[in-house]
This record gives structure tokens, C-alpha cells and sequence, in this order.
């Protein structure tokens, strides 16, 4: 972490939410005039698209499989370093995914990345948002033990000896997790690819099954380290989420926010503030989930600020 070069981190899997965080934040730079340095998670994918596609045929061919989520396609190396470099003295390497709207612009194929290239020398702080901004890598994961949840095991991980292992969470001064419960992501998921990519409901279902194992491994340890984190919990069936006919609504959903240190927080202040805010647990409120982003806004906004003034110091 850094008082000079702050770095605050969204992270969450595929389809949990995370763009709309990045509006919010982008909302609290805006208002506060904070010149933040954007980062996105996909731009520290190993391979591009069409690279990956011709891995996944011949992994398919071999009879293996791989996911999104795990280092055999993702450079958390890399990641880390930026975060690491950028803490200690405000710059550090990144790239862009190229994608839709931006590929387009600059003329580039869809799925191709830009040049690594310094971060501008000029911003206030770095904002992460995609897969992997809590995450921790090291020997024990996916090979010896079983991955931990607990806040207190994964830092005592830490410290142990690691093999190529990366820390990526331990430089990251305010990191936000975003998730909804299993079942409501996987419904927005088998919605997403069948109506995006073309895939049966059959089809996704096993694209969720071959990557549950680097999802347990590699994204919901985060969660027992982010600072707070955002779950949205439908309030409607959704017990089998493969027969589910549409995506529950914002205005069909609570949100859980869970805070590491309620010390920091003046709750009475946040429920006046946001409509229908309840506690359930000393550091647990839950609120409406049409309330999300004006939570986030209430939340972060001083959290942000406090880093800003704190750099400036």
C-alpha cells in the first residue's frame, strides 16, 4: 500500500457487476476531480482472442480444458508488478484489450492488445476493475491444499515460501469486491452466452463445471480480503438456475455490504442516507438492490477522498 501512489481495486468474476462499480467510481473522480489512471483486468490476459481460440481447440483435442480464471491464462505476474511499481513510485506497465468501440477507433483487430507502455505520469491514483485485483497465487493453490477463505490463513500463505507466486492484494489501498450468490450469477451467465455467443443451456453448463476449479481457487478467496464487499441476493426462486427464464431485476434483488473494518464507518450517518438501508450483523448492512450505486457513491466517496487528501500530506 502507499500513502504517495494510492490503488484502488474493483474485483469480481465475469458478469458480477463489476462495469457498474466502474461507473460509480468514474462518477466519484468526476465530482471530486480526481485524474485516475484506468486499468482493465482483461488487458493481463496471456493470450489474445484469436490465440486463445487456437489454444482451446487443441487443449479440446487433447481432452483438457481451460479456464478465464486461473494463471495458465492470465499474467498475474504482471499484474502484480504494475501494482507493485506504481505503489512505490507512481508509474508501472500496462496495456489495453482491444475491443468493440476502442478496436474500432484505433483501427485495430477486435480481441488484439495494444503495446505495454508506461502508465501517465500525471494521475492521482490507479482504479483496477476486472477478474483478479485481490488476487493471491502461490504453491499451495491448486496443487497442495485446498485454497483457504480465511483472512488470517491467506496472509499467513503470504509469508510462507511461494513458487512464482504473486500477492497482488497485499498493494492495493482500497479493493471493493462485487458478487451476486452462485446461483443468480450462473443464471446471468447461461443468459449472456446464449444470447451473445450462441451457446445452448447445455453447453454453458459445462463451460461452468470445467472452471469451478480455478473459480474456487482463484476468485472467491478475494472476498475474505477486500475491504467491502457488494452481494446481490435475489429475492425471487431462482433454486434451479438453468431452467430460469429471464435475469432477476435490480428492483428483485437485495444487496449484503459487508465492511472488513466497521470501526471506519459511521453507520447511523449511511442508513440516513441510503433509502432502505438495514444492519443484519455489526459489520453487514443489506439495502434494495435498485439503491446499489447511490450506496456506492455514500460508501466510497470519503474512502476515495480520504485517499486523495492522504497523498497530498
Amino acid at each position: 500500500m502507499s500513502y504517495k501512489y494510492p490503488i484502488v481495486a474493483v474485483t469480481g468474476a465475469s458478469g458480477a457487476g463489476t462495469s457498474v462499480v466502474q461507473k460509480a467510481f468514474s462518477d466519484i473522480f468526476m465530482r471530486e476531480s480526481i485524474n485516475a489512471v484506468f486499468v482493465e483486468g482483461d488487458s493481463f490476459r496471456r493470450y489474445d482472442r484469436e490465440e486463445m481460440q487456437k489454444l482451446l481447440r487443441e487443449k479440446a483435442a487433447e481432452g483438457q480444458v481451460l479456464s478465464p480464471y486461473g494463471p495458465d491464462v492470465n499474467l498475474f505476474d504482471k499484474l502484480e508488478s504494475l501494482f507493485r511499481d506504481y505503489s512505490e513510485d507512481g508509474r508501472g506497465m500496462m496495456r489495453q484489450y482491444l475491443n468493440g468501440e476502442a478496436a474500432e477507433a484505433s483501427g485495430a483487430e477486435p480481441g488484439t492488445f495494444t503495446p505495454w507502455e508506461q502508465t501517465p505520469e500525471s494521475g492521482d491514483l490507479l482504479f483496477y476493475e476486472g477478474l483478479h485485483g485481490g488476487v493471491v497465487a502461490d504453491h499451495w493453490t491448486r496443487r497442495n491444499m485446498s485454497p483457504s477463505h480465511n483472512p488470517q490463513v491467506i496472509r499467513e500463505r503470504r509469508d510462507g515460501e511461494r513458487k512464482n507466486g504473486v500477492d497482488a492484494a497485499q498493494h492495493v489501498d482500497l479493493l471493493i469486491g462485487v458478487v451476486p450468490v452462485v446461483n443468480l450469477e450462473w443464471i446471468q451467465k447461461i443468459h449472456r452466452d446464449q444470447k451473445v455467443k450462441g451457446f445452448s443451456c447445455e453447453a454453458t453448463t459445462a463451460h461452468i463445471l470445467e472452471r469451478m476449479q480455478d473459480y474456487i481457487h482463484f476468485i472467491v478467496p478475494q472476498f475474505s480480503v477486500t475491504d467491502i464487499n457488494f452481494q446481490r441476493v435475489p429475492v425471487v426462486d431462482t433454486s434451479n438456475p438453468f431452467i430460469a427464464s429471464e435475469i432477476p431485476s435490480s428492483s428483485e434483488c437485495i444487496v449484503v455490504i459487508r465492511f472488513r473494518d466497521p470501526k471506519r464507518y459511521d453507520f447511523p450517518r449511511l442508513m440516513r442516507l441510503i433509502e432502505g438501508a438495514r444492519m443484519s450483523r455489526p459489520n453487514t448492512m443489506f439495502i434494495p438492490g435498485s439503491q446499489m450505486s447511490q450506496a456506492m457513491d455514500v460508501i466510497c466517496t470519503p474512502l476515495v477522498r480520504e485517499l486523495v487528501e492522504r497523498r497530498g500530506h
